[in-house]
């Protein structure tokens, strides 16, 4: 890690001239996110370059303190290099001057080691980084099950997906990465690698040159096995992530279809992901929709829901329609495409906007209105009545238009301690928010519903044939 102050002082460099003293405002200080960069080198020509790939962090204010600032210097600046080969890192950090401003001078090498621990070296270690650990990568791939193969023997080129127990090289591998999953995952923690049931997944790209394959690594996930009573065993995908530069190439989408073809191979009892982001839940729709279009034991459960939807009329909400899948379909998808409850109810309703006329405005509007009914019965207890819960606008930093708390009283509380009859203003307020929160899932559902149509023509042609 190289620190380096610009310039030179140069009253010291003449004594004869006088220094001006004057007194300062306090040090306001500068964002993390404003004076840090990230970078990707894939060879050493690119170390110290900010030619090469870019890394753009969820938030690196977060590693600073509450405020995210840093305090105590003047122009100041961190660039950070990261080996696509050793996933080594090497941190350039210039600014003109130091001055304790009110607030300290931020001591940023602890900083920097709490994000890149060991893998953080001085640059002339990281540019031998790239020849003296160039061949571990395939030390690890090796030593794993191949999953899914592409590319052409023609071009000698290949994309694979190979799986590893989390444990000897390939916990050693993980370790590299944990710097780029703490930068790139937000709100991730690493793995406890000693834990027992963890599975990688890595996506290599093998080449051959004089009869020597090297593997560059694009991606990967990190898996858990775990215990689900009384014998069988779930999948929970922990951490998934593709290399920037190489992301929007459907490296993601390959390693989400290698994990369903896993635990449908090993007879696993569901998939589930911990604390998806939005892009990762929507590829995960985009290809379980898929997926479901060809199961033939959904289509006559979605043709009665869809023909439902076309003959009720929910405009003046003198009746209700659950947009349920019967429960027997819903344990018939676990089985057979290890689909989990939860996963298959968001499909579902996908699904069936899927197969309604989008010229044909009242079953759409009552579609709309089973959305609004389940949001409704989820924060505030049912359809019809609200079980003495409250839907109350919040204030909040992050936004104030959608943030809101939901309270309720017990029965038989004393009459102060109940909940005080809602004013009409009160009704309004939450009947927007409502709407707002209805409006939302339904982008969520026309997004992955286009992306859908765009990717399976044929298989919605069968399913409304």
């Amino acid at each position: 890690m190289a620190l380096k102050q610009k310039g030179t002082d140069a009253a010291a460099a003449d004594p004869k001239k006088r220094r001006r003293v004057g007194f300062s405002g306090i040090d306001s200080g500068v964002e993390a996110n404003e004076c840090m960069k990230v970078f990707l080198a894939k060879n050493p020509d690119e170390a110290g370059s900010e030619d090469c790939t870019s890394i753009q962090p969820f938030d690196l204010n977060h590693f600073f303190g509450e405020d995210g600032k840093i305090y105590g210097y003047k122009n100041l600046k961190i660039n950070v290099w990261i080996s696509a080969i050793s996933f080594h890192g090497y941190a350039d950090i210039s600014f003109d001057e130091t001055s304790d401003g009110g607030k300290g001078i931020t001591d940023l090498k602890p900083v920097l080691q709490s994000i890149f621990g060991e893998n953080l070296v001085e640059k002339e270690e990281f540019l031998r980084t790239f020849s003296k650990e160039c061949e571990y990568i395939r030390d690890t791939v090796t030593n794993a099950n191949a999953i899914k193969h592409g590319g052409t023997n023609e071009s000698e080129t290949a994309v694979e997906i190979v799986r590893a127990e989390l444990q000897g090289p390939t916990a050693f591998l993980y370790s590299r990465l944990v710097p780029l999953v703490l930068l790139l995952v937000e709100g991730s923690t690493p793995i406890d690698i000693g834990e027992h049931g963890w599975d990688m997944l890595l996506v290599v790209k093998k080449t051959t040159q004089d009869a020597v394959s090297k593997f560059q690594l694009l991606g990967f996930a990190a898996v858990h096995n775990f215990y689900h009573y009384p014998e069988s065993t779930r999948l929970r995908i922990s951490q998934i992530l593709v290399l920037p530069p190489y992301q929007g190439e459907g490296h993601g989408l390959c390693l989400l279809e290698a994990i369903n073809s896993v635990a449908q191979s090993e007879n696993i009892y569901d998939v589930t992901i911990e604390d998806p982001s939005d892009y990762l839940q929507y590829v995960r729709s985009s290809i379980d929709c898929l997926r479901l279009l060809t199961f033939d034991p959904i289509k006559p459960a979605l043709s009665a829901m869809v023909s439902s939807l076309k003959e009720t009329n929910l405009s003046k909400r003198t009746c209700s329609l659950k947009m349920v899948p019967p429960a027997d379909l819903t344990e018939t998808v676990r089985q057979k495409l290890k689909i989990n409850k939860k996963q298959f109810l968001r499909c579902w309703e996908i699904l069936i906007y899927l197969s309604l006329d989008s010229e044909d405005r009242k079953s759409l509007d009552n579609f709309r209105a089973c959305i609004y009914d389940r949001i409704k019965g989820e924060i505030l207890g049912g359809a019809t009545g609200t079980n003495g819960k409250r839907l109350v606008q919040m204030p909040s930093s992050l936004n104030e238009e959608e943030s809101f708390a939901v309270y309720w009283t017990q029965d038989g509380g004393d009459a102060d301690d109940q909940t005080v009859e809602q004013q009409p203003e009160d009704l309004k307020t939450q009947e927007e928010q409502l709407n707002e929160l209805v409006d939302n899932q339904m982008e969520e559902i026309v997004g992955v519903a286009n992306n859908v149509t765009s990717r399976g023509k044929d298989k919605l042609a069968e399913l409304s044939a």
